[in-house]
């Protein structure tokens, strides 16, 4: 929810707003335009899960719904004022948004929105049903207005003032909810999300902020929206405020601030400016909308304020890890027995290894022999059958990959996981902030750089890099954690000669400096001189585990290389 950039259009737009409102908006306008600062409300509150989490929630209308019952109930049965109800509404479309985290986080993709609009559905039913209370389909009229203390807001210019105050006020609480680190956070989340936990962050967690956010924002903005009408019905739970709130999302922008108020503004203003056009409306925002997804997929807003790459992290806003790394010297890796079968094909059986602080060991084998199985395995992404794992003090086999990152046990992957639109400094700042506390945490991330010898790159987006330097910016992701132990599989993959010697002098000086490596690759012109020993697996069995020239010298590794001339 980029703000820095937003700040000169929403200080134009809103000077632009007050004046129209001031001088020139009639009575009728004036609602609209108060109508449109609470759906702004709405539509920040739903950026949270479906923009910056990359979910596709169907229940933002429910919690609108929810918090506009909460405030028609109490203040048309029970007279309570605006001070109690608006935070009332607030607090239990949060709390509904908690009591159904547990199991419907948990969902993915379109599962997730299965179950969202399942609540939206249960929701709209009770209030139908649940007539002594809600009053049934006809709903309960009386709302009162906005009361505070002896202050009544009337309807108008007063009431306009004072709803768009309250959206100045959500906009605030999103720039300060989504700084530059967590916004790096839901961006490496929708964007790579297998390389989550190496970056040291805690997916569920993270999901969870948002879908409580934006259950809190829509309950702020239905309870507003009651005070509007002086009446709460049905209608307010029904699907069409989904569909509005998600067309206003896609429209304005689901990444801005000001692609909330662009979304707002413009489709409540639609109708008035379709009205000719009778039942073929919807035709028209349907054919707006698909014109939106095909040419601005990012929204209106991006046509407003040139998109920028997120800003460095701010190391300092994460506070101390409790499961900081422990010291490099003191840390080796063990493995015995392990097993794993997918589907009644075996993987790995019987697989052990140890590996001490500052070793350099090579694990090769043909394709399919479960090396990368290995490596899921060692960093928590797939559990063994069988067999026990340690790092350090840390179980491997029952501790979660975040867990297990934060612990001090790194790695990289076959093919690079790096968001695009993050800059090398943000990526390497993300993960050093998420994985361990530092005191100089800024300077530690730029000696990371250097060492591996991205400084030049520092201000660059990921996306935009050759593969050779996305190869080091996922080296230096991983060391930025201050690992003991680090796992890089294939990391010559796709190398020139002169870039794999980049690679393999980063890895002697990390070595050097007491980190354990296991280096998975099948390219021995680059793991011969950079490791003194060598693993092999071969259909999920170790079949040689020694020093280099040996375990190349072995027949049953020359074997399982069949066509691999070995000199």
């Amino acid at each position: 929810m980029r703000f820095a950039g937003d700040r000169l259009p929403l200080l134009a737009g809103a000077g632009a707003l007050a004046a129209y409102a001031i001088f020139f908006a009639s009575s009728y306008d004036q609602r609209l335009l108060t109508v449109a600062g609470i759906y702004v409300i709405m539509v920040l509150g739903y950026q949270f899960i479906f923009g910056h989490a990359g979910a596709l929630s169907l229940a933002q209308g429910a919690f609108f719904g929810v918090g506009a019952y909460v405030t028609g109930i109490l203040g048309s049965q029970y007279d309570a004022g605006f001070l109690a109800t608006f935070p009332l509404s607030v607090a239990v479309a949060a709390t509904l948004a908690l009591v159904v985290a547990a199991p419907v986080l948990r969902l993915a993709s379109h599962y997730f929105a299965l179950a969202t609009l399942a609540l939206s559905q249960l929701l709209l039913l009770i209030a139908v049903n649940w007539e002594p209370v809600t009053g049934g389909a006809n709903g309960l009229p009386g709302v009162p207005p906005i009361t505070i203390g002896d202050w009544r807001i009337a309807r108008g210019l007063p009431l306009l003032a004072f709803v768009w105050g309250l959206a100045g006020a959500a906009m605030l609480i999103a720039r300060w909810q989504l700084g530059p680190l967590r916004m790096a956070m839901f961006t490496v989340m929708r964007d790579t999300p297998l390389a989550v936990p190496a970056f040291g962050i805690d997916a569920g967690l993270l999901r969870l902020r948002a879908f409580l956010l934006s259950a809190a924002f829509g309950g702020a903005a239905g309870a507003l929206f009651v005070h509007t009408n002086r009446v709460v019905s049905p209608e307010t739970l029904g699907f069409g405020i989904m569909v509005t709130c998600l067309t206003m999302t896609v429209i304005g922008g689901r990444f801005r601030i000001t692609g909330a108020v662009i979304g707002a503004l413009l489709l409540t203003h639609l109708p008035e400016w379709f009205r000719g056009l009778d039942e073929y409306y919807l035709v028209a925002v349907g054919a707006l909308l698909i014109a939106m997804v095909v040419f601005a997929p990012d929204g209106l807003a991006s046509f407003i304020t040139a998109r920028t790459p997120a800003k460095p992290a701010c190391l300092h806003a994460i506070p101390a890890k409790p499961d900081a790394p422990a010291d490099r010297s003191s840390a080796p890796l063990a493995i015995d027995g392990v097993s794993i079968s997918y589907g009644g094909i075996q993987a790995l059986e019987g697989v052990g290894l140890k590996i001490g602080p500052g070793e350099i060991v090579g694990l090769i084998g043909p394709n399919g022999a479960g090396k990368t199985t290995l490596a899921n395995i060692i960093t928590g992404l797939d559990r063994p059958d069988a067999g026990f794992l340690r790092a350090g003090e840390l179980n491997l086999g029952t501790a979660t990959p975040t867990a297990i990152t934060r612990h001090g046990v790194a790695r990289t992957f076959q093919t690079p996981q790096l968001p695009d639109a993050l800059t090398v400094r943000a990526a390497v700042a993300t993960a050093a902030a998420n994985i361990v506390a530092n005191p100089d945490a800024h300077s530690y991330t730029d000696t990371v750089m250097t060492a591996c010898h991205l400084a030049e790159n520092a201000d660059t987006p990921c996306g935009t890099l050759p593969h050779g330097v996305r190869r080091r910016v996922e080296i230096a992701r991983a060391l930025a954690g201050r690992p003991f132990f680090l796992v890089l599989d294939e990391p010559a993959a796709g190398l020139a000669p002169t870039e794999q010697n980049e690679v393999a002098a980063i890895l002697r000086a990390q070595a050097a400096a007491g980190l354990a490596i296991l280096v998975i690759d099948h390219n021995l012109d680059f793991l011969r001189p950079l490791a003194r020993r060598l693993a092999c697996l071969n259909g999920g069995h170790l079949i040689a585990d020694g020093p280099t020239n040996e375990v190349l010298a072995d027949t049953k590794v020359q074997s399982a290389y069949f066509g691999l001339v070995i000199q």
